[in-house]
């Protein structure tokens, strides 16, 4: 029976997964996480694409990638893959496959799914219980992130949302409900004077005792004004719940 074709990505982003054959681990020591991603680092300087997240764990890998031509994909995946599996076996003394037989390659829209998407990226190592914070685990993106980086692209995402609310957001476990606003998020200051705006200089907490239609009324032109739910939450008192119904 012959395979499936890969379903090519309109945006030219992919979230790419490999795992080890048979599920053995791909990295036996932290020399060869380094040195995945320094061929990954190598390999962009000859082939025109994008890394926007990555995490590496004992048995499988996640990238965020985009490619700038429909069908690169495929190329740069056989020669990462080429390369990795070829220095491991050199090193370990082994033969054969090394990666399970066929990556997943999920085309990407970018929208909400793509910050939510890096998120559950970086939270591998968090939900696998090898560390307690994400900025702990140095086989992740995260890092680049929180301190910059020359090779991994984190101004897409961090525009989309503005750095705190991405932070924000990665403080959420799993699946649990978190607005991604689409927009740079405000600062408190600027919250509150969006606020004293909108009420025509009433006090943020008086909002909560308000009658439901005058109440909403006011949720409503705040979310329009770009202020998130949690930030009207935080700054009114008014749960999440009845926020993000408004």
């Amino acid at each position: 029976m012959s395979r499936q074709a890969r379903q090519l990505s309109e945006t030219g982003f992919y979230h790419v997964i490999f795992r080890g054959i048979n599920h053995q681990h791909l990295f036996e020591e932290d020399a060869d996480f380094q040195y995945l991603l320094q061929a990954l680092k190598t390999l962009k300087k000859t082939m025109n694409f994008e890394i926007h997240a990555y995490c590496l764990m004992s048995n499988h890998v996640h990238l965020l990638m985009k490619e700038q031509e429909p069908g690169d994909i495929s190329m740069i995946m056989k020669r990462i893959l080429t390369k990795y599996a070829m220095y491991f076996n050199q090193k370990y003394q082994r033969s054969g496959a090394l990666i399970a037989s066929r990556y997943k390659s999920v085309p990407v829209k970018v929208d909400e799914y793509f910050i939510t998407l890096i998120r559950y990226i970086h939270q591998n190592p968090l939900k696998a219980n090898l560390v307690e914070k994400l900025e702990d685990y140095a086989f992740s993106s995260y890092w680049e992130y929180l301190h910059g980086s020359d090779w991994v692209n984190t101004e897409l995402s961090l525009s989309m949302i503005g750095k705190n609310e991405w932070l924000e957001l990665h403080r959420v476990l799993g699946d649990e409900a978190f607005e991604v606003s689409g927009q740079a998020s405000l600062s408190d200051n600027q919250v509150r004077q969006k606020i004293l705006q909108v009420t025509k200089g009433r006090e943020p907490h008086e909002i909560v005792s308000w009658s439901k239609p005058e109440r909403n009324a006011v949720i409503k032109q705040l979310k329009a004004a770009g202020v998130s739910i949690r930030q009207i939450e935080r700054e009114t008192g008014i749960s999440r719940g009845i926020v993000a119904r408004c």
